[in-house]
């Protein structure tokens, strides 16, 4: 039995080791092909988008469609890069999902209020920034907190998303608190109702939308960082990066950008449109 539990134990070893050489493989032929060249040649982009996140990427449940801010962004930044006949390819990710996904391929580009920060610029390369987030609070009306301030007591519990750079500035505003970090928005709003914490954090757009949906809840405090958000790709991918940032500039130009803003936030009660606009 011994012999045999070593065996085992060395054939999954061998496993291990096979798939890490793979996948390394795999990242390397990636970093190597030119995923602008291959996606204009096939007339396609391949986006990863929220599917859980109103207002930014939320698939209707009745058509199946993805729909939002990002997934109109990406639509017509891939018409701008492709022509009008370019298609977008939409893929639901997470915030723990995102980037294995675009390593290993499954997407060409991340578009899902992904914040640009100098820890995620070692994994990917982003764009300049599309929308100019900062990161807040929700709570139940009439709740006693009414700033992060409130939260940094032992005690208090603050509901985040696994892989979300909003809990690591939880760590730093409200160190006293305890934090209940879930897979997705739609989980963590479904246990801020269920009374399993105190406050759910993230970025302000994603909770306007949450607050639309829920009137007992509101958004409370105001921003206390700055979250830009990007457009994420490979490394290597300078081509790829730099047409998505022209395609950007030219939308942006042209008013496409802030029709689209005005579509998803313009009646949204406490976003500031002026200051959004572009």
């Amino acid at each position: 039995m011994k012999k045999v539990g070593r065996f085992m134990g060395l054939f999954a070893a061998l496993a291990l080791l096979l798939v890490t050489m793979t996948a390394c493989g795999s990242s390397k032929a990636l970093s190597k092909q030119d995923v602008l060249k291959v996606d204009t040649n096939a007339n396609t982009i391949t986006w990863g988008v929220k599917a859980d996140t109103k207002l930014f990427g939320l698939m209707n449940i009745k058509t199946s469609i993805d729909q939002g801010f990002e997934v109109d962004i990406a639509k017509a930044l891939t018409k701008e890069i492709l022509g009008k006949d370019g298609k977008a390819i939409f893929v639901p990710i997470t915030s723990s999902t995102r980037v294995p996904l675009l390593r290993n391929g499954n997407i060409d580009a991340i578009i899902a209020t992904m914040t640009i920060t100098p820890e995620r610029a070692k994994q990917v390369d982003f764009t300049r920034s599309y929308f100019n987030a900062g990161q807040s609070i929700l709570v139940k009306k009439g709740s006693s907190i009414k700033s992060v301030k409130d939260l940094n007591k032992k005690g208090k519990v603050v509901i985040g998303v696994v892989g979300s750079n909003s809990v690591q500035n939880i760590g730093k505003f409200a160190p006293k608190a305890k934090l209940l970090q879930m897979s997705d928005y739609a989980q963590a709003l479904t246990a801020l109702k269920s009374g399993q914490g105190d406050a759910l954090t993230t970025d302000n757009g994603i909770l306007y939308g949450m607050s639309a949906d829920n009137p007992g809840y509101v958004v409370v405090g105001g921003s206390f960082t700055q979250e830009p958000y990007g457009i994420a790709v490979n490394k290597g991918q300078t081509n790829f990066k730099n047409r998505i940032n022209k395609a950007l500039t030219a939308i942006e130009k042209d008013g496409t950008y802030n029709k689209i803003l005005m579509k998803w936030f313009g009646n949204v009660q406490g976003f500031n449109y002026e200051e959004m606009k572009r």
